[in-house]
């Protein structure tokens, strides 16, 4: 085979590049006899001087490949566009997702190894695990939030009918199948649940809908409402998904001192404290007095007990001989 030929160049270049990208790194860099018989098993033959020459053009158009002086020299590819801690988040991320099946999860953590050597793929692949985690089953999930994001991008309504589930654990569609219509603005992961916020035309204001628990969703011809004068994303997600959604007042709490990590993780780190006594500190919130709040408390079973308003501390009194069936 005549190696100088334009196109046997570029097939030579691009196999060393491959055999770099996925055989290689900074702990098992492959040596030019590796190469050589590689690119000879690809029907390329070529000798060890032009195989470097190849090296050095592809070092000098800014490909980060290594060289270790050596009889032979070896190689390995250098930096590459992530991490492996990097990609080890990522994939622990996918995993971990109640919002994508064990099935796409698992086909999204493989493709994110992918982007690491032979070698540092085995390593990744071995923490792949989704036992025990409680995962959807819907695997339209996917298409739903290309639909939805193909319909922000047009401005255009989407159409869905809205899934619940009967007391024997079935799924049924809200109000006997009624179709609903929402001018979507934007996509908002919660909790780890996805969400599409909009305006919905039944309730005749912004809403949120679980993807997950959307159905027959399409895009409709007709044009998206515009978004409400002083609508912002953050405002009405704080409403809706933390704290904030309700009477806004301000709190004092007590806490047990080894509780400080989640109020700094609730309130953040400018919260107001005070010790209190040797085990509790005192803590002022702005908050919403409503069940999310209340929740909240409740976690942490007496461990943040409400001093203030009074109006707090006797709405989490009820709430509690509510759950306790006490009259």
């Amino acid at each position: 085979m005549d190696n100088t030929k334009p196109n046997t160049m570029k097939k030579r270049l691009i196999l060393v590049m491959d055999f770099l990208r996925e055989k290689s790194d900074q702990d098992h860099p492959q040596d030019t006899h590796q190469l050589l018989r590689y690119l000879e098993s690809q029907g390329v033959n070529t000798n060890r001087k032009t195989l470097k020459s190849d090296l050095d053009l592809l070092v000098d158009c800014g490909i980060d490949i290594i060289t270790i002086p050596s009889k032979p020299n070896k190689y390995y590819w250098g930096q590459r566009e992530f991490e492996i801690p990097e990609l080890q988040l990522l994939i622990d991320a996918v995993l971990s997702s109640r919002f994508i099946t064990k099935k796409k999860s698992r086909e999204l953590a493989r493709k994110i190894s992918g982007l690491a050597s032979d070698s540092q793929k085995k390593k990744l692949e071995r923490h792949m695990n989704t036992a025990g985690r409680v995962k959807p089953v819907n695997e339209n999930i996917f298409y739903i939030v290309n639909d939805v994001n193909g319909a922000i991008n047009r401005k255009r309504k989407i159409t869905f009918k809205y899934i619940e589930y009967s007391p024997e654990k079935k799924k049924i569609l809200r109000n006997d199948g009624e179709v609903y219509e929402l001018s979507p603005y934007a996509l908002y992961w919660n909790d780890d649940f996805y969400y599409v916020i909009g305006w919905s035309d039944k309730h005749d204001n912004v809403s949120a809908f679980r993807v997950d628990r959307m159905d027959s969703v399409a895009i409709s011809d007709e044009a998206a409402e515009k978004k409400p004068k002083g609508f912002r994303l953050d405002d009405y997600s704080r409403q809706i998904f933390e704290m904030y959604d309700g009477q806004g007042v301000q709190v004092k709490l007590e806490c047990r001192n080894e509780l400080m990590k989640y109020v700094i993780d609730k309130f953040g780190e400018r919260v107001k404290t005070e010790v209190a006594t040797r085990s509790t500190f005192y803590a002022w919130a702005d908050v919403a007095l409503s069940p999310t709040f209340y929740a909240w408390v409740f976690r942490f079973s007496g461990g943040i007990r409400i001093l203030s308003p009074d109006q707090a501390v006797e709405e989490i009194g009820d709430m509690a001989r509510d759950v306790m069936g006490e009259a």
